[in-house]
């Protein structure tokens, strides 16, 4: 008999393993199957809908590590209704889980060039997976470079990684704050200020990027003035996604769907559109 393939519209039940509090607004789930749920490998980049049972549905990037698809991470603000009832999940709690959807990282493309990650925000949250693979294969790549900026030293993520990270000696980190508070002796900065203390080749680089879209503009630009080509530079947009799989159209970004063509889209396809107002 014929494989019958699963319905992408019905969430398979999580059970929640791990909370952890990152900053005053930010948390992380760590979901286990539960129900007969299958672990799904997913790609970095990707992102799953998440569903808080009786409040509603929303696309989270994934921020775990690829080769460790039995545990789902997802990284998040509470900032709407959803979020908020996921926030207050503790352990043993379920969430719905649909996917994995969407476009990944050019992870293996990039292999033998130099790769530049810039983050800001939670942004670095979707970029960690690529990270993580990218340094599980180090020696396949040249020079990679991590640039990561927040509002304020509170707001750092990951703060262990970014530790761990800087101290292979194979990495460089790059952490800058737009604004120093509490003994902060770090850089103050916007992160695209920070990439011309990069070091990278332009020529053979992949740069990919994710954070608020004025911080991806300007650090697109800066990619481009050090002569990275726009094919190279690799973006993450988030829209309104609703059903994931291009159906519903309330993520319509020109002529792509963000849910089932993005959310990692090249540079060279999403300039002229991000530039536009209110598009």
């Amino acid at each position: 008999m014929e494989a019958v393939a699963a319905d992408p519209m019905l969430p398979a039940p999580w059970r929640v393993a791990r909370v952890r509090r990152d900053t005053a607004d930010t948390f992380t789930l760590d979901l286990a199957p539960a129900g007969g749920a299958a672990p799904a490998p997913f790609a970095p980049g990707q992102f799953n809908m998440l569903w808080a049972f009786g409040v509603g549905e929303v696309p989270i990037s994934i921020s775990g590590d690829p080769a460790r698809p039995a545990v789902l991470r997802h990284t998040t603000r509470a900032v709407g209704t959803v979020t908020r009832a996921m926030a207050r999940l503790r352990r043993g709690g379920v969430l719905g889980v649909r996917g994995p959807f969407g476009s990944a990282w050019p992870t293996d493309e990039a292999e033998g060039a130099d790769v530049v990650l810039v983050a800001g925000g939670i942004g670095l949250a979707p970029l960690r997976p690529a990270l993580l693979r990218i340094l599980a294969r180090r020696r396949r790549y040249g020079r990679v470079v991590v640039a990561y900026g927040t509002r304020t030293p509170a707001d750092v993520l990951f703060r262990d990684d970014l530790q761990r990270w800087q101290a292979r000696g194979d990495v460089e980190v790059l952490v800058t704050v737009d604004r120093a508070a509490g003994g902060w002796a770090g850089r103050v900065g916007v992160v695209p200020s920070v990439l011309r203390l990069a070091s990278f080749d332009p020529a053979r680089t992949v740069a990919m990027v994710c954070g608020p879209e004025v911080m991806m503009r300007f650090a697109a630009q800066e990619l481009l003035r050090r002569g990275v080509a726009p094919a190279r530079i690799h973006v993450s947009v988030e829209r309104n996604m609703k059903c994931a799989v291009g159906f519903c159209g309330h993520c319509q970004l020109g002529p792509d769907f963000v849910c089932r063509d993005g959310p990692v889209l090249p540079w060279a396809r999403l300039a002229t559109r991000l530039l536009v107002p209110e598009v």
